[in-house]
């Protein structure tokens, strides 16, 4: 096979010398030549077909349903994708003193429940997404930080943290199972979220926004890895 390979080499680089002599060519276009014959000949079939289909595969994402360009605001947010990441950013002002920043992750988990009017048999898979709010008022308080997860069309709290972050404690206490928490004490921070435009109106936003992040970062990691196999 390598002998075939060799001859291959020599046969088209001697055709390509012979055409180029005709026409008084220079080193540097006979070393272009030299150069594209040993790549075509290096690519194996295998390879190509590997190229050819994610070619395929990256003209029917734009095809079918293709990305659209990420928003960049949102009410009084402002949005920051991270290309490349699985996390978004996003930041408003509440009041004079307040800074409240999101970090949120794309599609990390789902449960399965009973679609509206099926019987209990019927289920169907809902995703959810996580973020961080975290909520400053400055130099000197300390920083509350809410996990929360983003289901379609409700926000769900899990940890309330206190940071301090001019402070660093070993092994500090983060807080209980807020979803163990008295009924009426999440309600009451839910309320304080939502005046702060935390609400189910993001979440739905998080999900559309998230579901167009990820054929972005798809169409883009098939770019990556068609490039890596043409090298």
């Amino acid at each position: 096979m390598a002998s075939f390979i060799r001859t291959a080499q020599r046969t088209f680089i001697s055709a390509a010398s012979k055409t180029l002599t005709n026409d008084s060519p220079s080193p540097a276009s006979l070393l272009q030549f030299k150069t594209y014959a040993t790549c075509k000949t290096h690519e194996s079939p295998f390879t190509a077909n590997i190229i050819r289909i994610l070619s395929n595969e990256i003209e029917y994402q734009h095809d079918y349903a293709p990305p659209s360009e990420p928003a960049t605001t949102f009410n009084s947010f402002t949005v920051q994708d991270r290309p490349g990441e699985k996390w978004m950013t996003m930041r408003a002002r509440y009041g004079d003193n307040e800074d409240i920043k999101i970090e949120t992750t794309m599609f990390d988990g789902c449960a399965f429940v009973p679609k509206p009017g099926e019987d209990s048999t019927g289920e169907n898979m809902v995703l959810h997404i996580s973020l961080f709010v975290d909520i400053s008022k400055g130099q000197g308080y300390p920083e509350m930080e809410i996990l929360r997860s983003a289901w379609l069309d409700r926000l769900e709290i899990h940890k309330v943290h206190l940071l301090n972050r001019d402070k660093i404690v070993i092994n500090p206490y983060m807080g209980p199972d807020f979803r163990k928490m008295n009924g009426k004490l999440q309600e009451t921070l839910l309320d304080y979220l939502k005046a702060r435009g935390v609400n189910n109106e993001l979440c739905r936003f998080l999900h559309e926004y998230v579901m167009n992040k990820d054929k972005i970062e798809l169409i883009q990691w098939l770019r990556n890895v068609k490039s890596r196999m043409q090298k």
